[in-house]
């Protein structure tokens, strides 16, 4: 290492004063078309924030300090604000208005606040509804659509009950994403407050092996489908059974999981060398994907003292600043160097990604143990016959690479196929849960979904939009209206 760091599993978020917030909030009062809030795709992309945050109203009683109210304001129309204020890429901030000419204004910053200063106040409940309606809903996968889900059915006043497959309720916010972006007794805290409303939750309940669809839709008066999109995309080269290579959800499931069965003691987790992969200490490993989740793996194995890490990236390096052809108030395509990155950088004294490359082959030794890869650099080519661009070896540009560990992050392929079958459910071209356009309610009666198991690997902000709309048409479903907020 360049370097030594002193990095552990503990959240790196910093928190600014509230003066500075206060001041930075008032920018938005400057606004004359808030973008921010639309939550529509442009182009294709996502433009503002899909839960429709009243973010102008928000950060005008934040400029003015007055934080209770901005927390019953931001609840109205979001379920878990503690969760994406620490995950979510601030959507809202991309389509800033102020961000057109000068900085965006910080609303992800000042959702964090809001939402520390609730808690740290009592101010948020989960409610326990005064009367039930008799109706049952099982509701199956705990992350952040199927909380979102269960959270509004429960204060409607129906039983819900949330199954999950791991020992933890959380799925994607529990096994998904590192410690020290989102702190598991974050996630902790609202499943109690979950609990205490009267939401139930069976965990270590496989739903399609374990408890069948049979056996639920008998049970149940409607069932949810928040199974996310949990069926990873492997990378089909020679040499692949070799030892030491591993999705990139495993790795970071295993490592969350020891730190939580640790007591969160950092020291202990980065010493320990019983994992599936023995230690990262003296290791050189190669991520493959770029995304939140490659990044994910990559800030983890630099805090597991990885001798080196680098991060594979098929596509070319994004522009610096944005194109004339990517217009505010798009997604700006731009380059990002996230926390991961910058570890990695500040570790081995270079940033960890290389762009326009891909393997070609693992290879390992006579123990069929990992020692390496090669790769290949690839370029842009445009197909003379349908116009669309795809990425092409370069010949000649082949290299071998130092690798004792391989992390594939190339993103999901949709639902596992057992429990779609178990349900009967119709799925489209891309294995996503097939519904009506705008709808939830799956090609088999009584049965819905939502999540990333419904649109695709996708964002949390995304799944707790769809988890509170999915919830709305539960709802209807069951009581021949709906008064639930979506």
């Amino acid at each position: 290492m360049k370097k030594e760091l002193k990095l552990d599993f503990n959240e790196f978020h910093e928190k600014p004063s509230k003066e500075a917030q206060a001041l930075e909030a008032k920018r938005c009062m400057n606004c004359g078309v808030p973008f921010c809030q639309a939550g529509t795709m442009i182009s294709g992309m996502a433009s503002g924030c899909p839960l429709n945050n009243l973010v102008p109203e928000t950060n005008a009683l934040v400029s003015m300090g007055n934080f209770e109210q901005a927390y019953y304001r931001l609840s109205k129309t979001h379920s878990f604000p503690e969760f994406t204020s620490r995950v979510c890429p601030a959507l809202c901030e991309a389509a800033c208005t102020a961000g057109v000419h000068t900085t965006p204004v910080p609303t992800k910053e000042n959702e964090r606040a809001i939402i520390d200063y609730a808690f740290e106040k009592g101010l948020v409940k989960e409610v326990t509804p005064a009367t039930r309606t008799g109706k049952k809903v099982a509701v199956i996968g705990s992350g952040p659509s199927g909380l979102a889900a269960a959270g509004l059915l429960n204060m409607r006043g129906h039983s819900v009950t949330v199954f999950e497959r791991s020992d933890r309720p959380g799925g994607l916010l529990r096994y998904g994403i590192p410690n020290m972006k989102l702190d598991k007794r974050v996630v902790d805290r609202r499943i109690a407050l979950m609990k205490e409303a009267g939401v139930e939750f069976k965990c270590n309940v496989n739903v399609g092996k374990d408890i069948h669809a049979s056996k639920l839709l008998k049970e149940y008066d409607r069932v949810l489908l928040c199974v996310g999109a949990s069926n990873p995309r492997d990378i089909t080269v020679k040499g692949r059974d070799a030892k030491n290579i591993y999705f990139a959800v495993d790795f970071l499931k295993e490592v969350s999981k020891k730190l939580m069965d640790g007591d969160y003691d950092s020291e202990k987790l980065i010493a320990s060398k019983d994992f599936s992969f023995g230690s990262l200490q003296g290791k050189n490993v190669v991520v493959i994907g770029g995304g939140d989740t490659g990044n994910d793996c990559v800030g983890t194995s630099v805090r597991l003292g990885a001798k080196s890490v680098i991060q594979l990236e098929m596509m070319p390096k994004p522009p610096v600043c944005r194109c004339e052809s990517n217009p505010w108030p798009e997604w700006p395509k731009i380059l990002k160097t996230d926390y991961g990155q910058k570890n990695a950088a500040d570790a081995y004294g270079h940033d960890p990604r290389i762009f326009q490359t891909t393997v070609t082959e693992f290879l390992s030794d006579k123990a069929g143990v990992l020692k390496g890869i090669k790769t290949v650099k690839l370029e842009p080519k445009k197909d003379e016959t349908t116009g669309r661009l795809s990425m092409v070896p370069v010949e000649g540009s082949e290299k071998v690479l130092d690798a004792d560990l391989v992390l594939i992050a190339a993103g999901f392929l949709g639902t596992e196929s057992y429990i779609t079958e178990d349900f009967g459910v119709k799925c489209d071209g891309r294995t996503n849960i097939a519904t009506e356009a705008g709808a939830f309610l799956t090609s088999t009666d009584r049965v819905f979904a939502a999540g990333d198991a419904h649109r695709g690997q996708s964002l949390v902000v995304w799944a707790i939009a769809e988890g509170r709309k999915a919830a709305a048409a539960v709802d209807e479903s069951l009581m021949g209206y709906t008064n639930l907020p979506c």
